[in-house]
């Protein structure tokens, strides 16, 4: 699904917010791709949010030229990569670089599993500016050893932008160890009206994304299946949460 789907499923899930994030890298589309979203979007009134991998000068600056461009003010962003881990003092150093460029703007670091949410928090703070938070989502810092409670109360904070993963946690069949998987929102382990009440506490999150880890089925028409279930699923349970609309995440 290329960005004008995203955008046809946003509208018809009957919600006002897009966030087109790193599965679906803007850096690679033309510009008359990206003027043409743009066009659409303020047409049917979606709001764009945008996200990369990868936090390098190059990266920041190409994603501000294109939020500048569709009219996104937020920018979503997971330091690694598959060959890049840069250390804090590097991640700080490079937000400290990029405030200057950010004006109107929000930058949202994604908490990631590697990287504790009391690490995340330390950078954040450290750079010290009201345009850079986290994009806190989830389940991600399962990977790095800590459950929700943890990390919501870590980084609800200096939360921005809040990334709604729902997931499951069973034993695997030989019981030894465990398998995280991905379950439509109000299906799984996450506590939502919890949550929502961490983060409402600070008054800086402006916007909820939903985000699924859908686990393939055995044919490609099944998992597209599953994902529009899940997707619609998700929008039902969730709608009720919120005054404002919500968001579809790529």
């Amino acid at each position: 699904m290329d960005e004008q789907g995203l955008l046809h499923e946003t509208g018809g899930a009957g919600l006002g917010l897009l966030q087109i994030s790193d599965n679906l890298p803007l850096h690679s589309v033309g510009f008359e791709r990206l003027e043409r979203l743009a066009r659409r979007a303020a047409g049917a009134r979606i709001e764009l949010q945008i996200g990369a991998r990868r936090l390098v000068p190059e990266r920041i600056e190409k994603y501000i030229e294109i939020a500048r461009l569709i009219g996104a003010k937020l920018i979503c962003m997971r330091i690694d990569d598959e060959d890049y881990h840069p250390p804090p003092s590097a991640v700080i150093d490079l937000l400290l670089d990029s405030i200057k460029l950010l004006d109107g703007l929000t930058l949202a670091v994604e908490n990631t599993d590697r990287l504790t949410a009391s690490k995340l928090r330390a950078i954040i703070e450290t750079v010290g500016s009201e345009r850079i938070g986290v994009c806190l989502d989830t389940a991600n810092s399962l990977g790095a050893g800590e459950g929700l409670e943890v990390v919501a109360a870590t980084l609800a904070p200096v939360t921005v932008n809040l990334h709604i993963k729902d997931f499951g946690i069973e034993r695997a069949h030989e019981r030894m160890g465990f398998t995280v998987q991905g379950r439509p929102a109000g299906d799984g382990l996450l506590d939502l009206v919890w949550l929502l009440k961490q983060i409402e506490k600070f008054r800086r999150c402006q916007t909820a994304v939903l985000e699924l880890w859908t686990p393939a089925a055995p044919t490609l028409e099944e998992s597209i299946a599953r994902e529009a279930d899940w997707a619609a699923t998700s929008v039902r349970y969730l709608k009720p949460f919120f005054t404002l609309p919500g968001a579809l995440l790529c």
